[in-house]
């Protein structure tokens, strides 16, 4: 039996300690907060439930098949999560990477040339990455090489070209499809990857329908039984090496050895925060670490709405919707000083309730109004200046409820309770860097790992293991998942 130490409650650290207790192994969590689940949490204010930040995730494959391992897959109810477009000419359900390509070809027939140039090299993509992960039978395998080649083909040619310039390419600047295809995904993240997140999106995304707090719930519950212990409400404050090797952690002026450490939280602070000796850490290293950019983070309006499920749902038409106007669009590359920017940009609605009635209050519904938000937006939300910084989120949350108004008439008069948080709410309830959403930056320009499908648990300090998304160029639910199964796999 080892002893492992693990920081952060969020997906990564709730399936590497259930999968490392159900081995026999001491293994104590380390939560910041009062309840576990990170970005995938969720909490009630006033009887509304709402998800504290992940809305859905894709590879349900990966995900339910670790669900199965640990032994709570039957615990939680997985949902589709399908998507209402809502941006103009394109206006309508999707649950389909087919289906949205037959929206987008109605809702534009004079645009086909320039939408086959588009989804072709989409369609490329999807096949090769389909052919290389999923090989079926003999003739799947033998092909297996041909699909692989392809795949390197297409990333080679993409990789360092990111969406908003592909976009831009087949489309031309100005025009409407471009800037729906823009602002698909992270801003300027890598095109070589649109294949594969269209696909991902679209044809396997799925939520949780009692919200996600209740996963992280039943895997938190599971932990306990299975002799693991969860301090919740206690931070780690330095992660302690003797000998160049991870040796423990304290938190609260207490030491608390371990043969491992597994470090299920922000990677910057891992290293630049909590290491207790980063002489221990090569100056390269640490440069790319101070240096490399983390994925946008993202404002949230959260509503409590006096509107009933069902008439909601006759405007939302899904649980999830993206709303866009085509004719205001923000550039995210100059959002940073644009006051405005939040007037133009494009925004996600979500209600938890339409899933289940249950998230809200009988005869009510909760709603999300997302929107990435550029980092450090307006001088970093004020600069310091609290009174500033509250007069900012005022200001961003009206923007944000008058874009959900244009798809729900007369939202603003059913307003029960209302909140938003930006970037620095979520830097302080989880820790990630500027309140980064997936772990590293998904522009090809900014990268921290070479390739964007490796999985890298290792670091410069022995015995000192990543185990999240921060193990991943791409980040993501499933990314956490995978890193998490292989520090239990590392340890043994």
């Amino acid at each position: 039996m080892k002893s492992i130490v693990i920081i952060g409650s969020g997906m990564g650290g709730l399936t590497a300690g259930n999968l490392l207790a159900k081995k026999g192994h001491k293994v104590t969590m380390f939560e910041a907060q009062k309840t576990p689940g990170g970005y995938t949490g969720g909490f009630r204010h006033e009887g509304f439930y709402f998800e504290s930040g992940t809305l859905a995730f894709e590879s349900s494959a990966q995900v339910f098949r670790a669900m199965k391992e640990i032994g709570v897959f039957d615990k939680i109810e997985f949902a589709r999560q399908k998507m209402h477009i809502n941006a103009g000419k394109m206006n309508g359900v999707c649950s389909s990477y087919r289906e949205f390509k037959t929206l987008a070809y109605c809702s534009y027939p004079g645009e086909k040339e320039k939408l086959d140039r588009y989804f072709g090299e989409a369609d490329k993509m999807i096949r090769a990455m389909t052919g290389m992960m999923a090989p079926h039978g003999v003739a799947g395998f033998l092909a297996f090489p041909f699909h692989l080649a392809g795949f390197m083909y297409l990333f080679r040619k993409y990789s360092k070209i990111t969406v908003t310039d592909f976009a831009a390419a087949c489309f031309g600047e100005g025009s409407a499809l471009y800037a729906h295809f823009k602002g698909f995904g992270y801003p300027d993240m890598s095109a070589a990857l649109i294949g594969p997140a269209l696909a991902a999106f679209l044809d396997d995304y799925w939520t949780v329908k009692k919200g996600f707090q209740s996963w992280a719930d039943a895997l938190a519950d599971n932990f306990r039984a299975l002799g693991g212990e969860l301090r919740l409400g206690t931070p780690v404050d330095k992660i302690v090496t003797k000998h160049r090797a991870a040796a423990g952690v304290e938190a609260r002026g207490e030491f608390f050895p371990a043969d491992w450490v597994i470090s299920a939280a922000d990677y910057k602070k891992t290293f630049l925060a909590w290491l207790d000796d980063r002489s221990l850490l090569p100056a390269e290293f640490v440069k790319k670490v101070s240096e490399t950019a983390v994925s946008e983070g993202i404002v949230t309006a959260y509503l409590g709405l006096s509107l009933p499920p069902a008439e909601l749902g006759k405007w939302l038409k899904a649980p999830y919707g993206s709303y866009r106007d085509p004719s205001s669009v923000a550039d995210f590359r100059l959002g940073a000083d644009d006051p405005d920017y939040f007037k133009k940009a494009g925004a996600g609605l979500y209600s938890p309730s339409l899933h289940d009635a249950s998230l809200a209050p009988e005869g009510k519904s909760s709603l999300m109004i997302q929107a990435i938000a550029p980092t450090h937006w307006m001088n970093n939300w004020g600069g310091g200046d609290r009174q500033k910084y509250r007069e900012l989120k005022e200001g961003v949350k009206r923007e944000l409820v008058a874009k959900a108004a244009a798809v729900i008439p007369g939202l603003e008069e059913r307003i029960e309770y209302s909140d938003l948080a930006t970037p620095l709410t979520y830097e302080r309830f989880t820790a990630n860097t500027d309140g980064a959403t997936s772990a590293w930056s998904w522009n090809p320009h900014n990268k921290f790992y070479g390739s964007p499908l490796g999985v890298h648990i290792g670091t410069p300090i022995k015995n000192l293991l990543i185990g999240s998304c921060w193990s991943a160029q791409i980040g993501g639910v499933p990314s956490a998942i995978n890193a998490a199964r292989r520090c239990a796999r590392r340890i043994g």
